[in-house]
């Protein structure tokens, strides 16, 4: 399984520089997980740079995936995550999201650089 960083699901939407490599990742749904907190983060970007309607289009393509919510338990664990790591709260949640779910971090923020499960892309 795979989680794609909001940094890799704006690039795809916006066709950034580092689309390209964040494309494969992307086009398997199947082994695609998605952070409740990345559709916020996404849609709030989206509907702020573009529109309402793109917004709601990103949205709707990401909702393919496999959408995980934020329960208390990845609540608790995304703190502990912060705390070990020094990660800001949403991006412990993400973090912590893909640990859980045994996958992939894909990403391009600097903030994940070393940590285990992550594949960074530089830009």
């Amino acid at each position: 399984m795979n989680l794609v960083d909001s940094s890799g699901w704006l690039e795809f939407f916006t066709d950034g520089p580092l689309a390209d490599k964040y494309i494969s990742y992307l086009e398997r749904l199947d082994e695609l997980i998605v952070p409740a907190l990345i559709i916020y983060e996404v849609y709030k970007k989206v509907k702020k740079e573009r529109s309402e309607e793109d917004a709601l289009l990103a949205i709707a393509h990401m909702g393919k995936a496999r959408v995980v919510p934020l329960d208390d338990a990845l609540a608790l664990t995304s703190a502990d995550v912060s705390l070990k790591h020094g990660l800001s709260m949403a991006d412990a949640i993400i973090y912590a999201t893909a640990l859980q779910e045994n996958a992939k971090l894909i990403t391009s923020d600097k903030h994940f650089c070393g940590l285990k499960n992550v594949v960074f892309l530089k830009k």
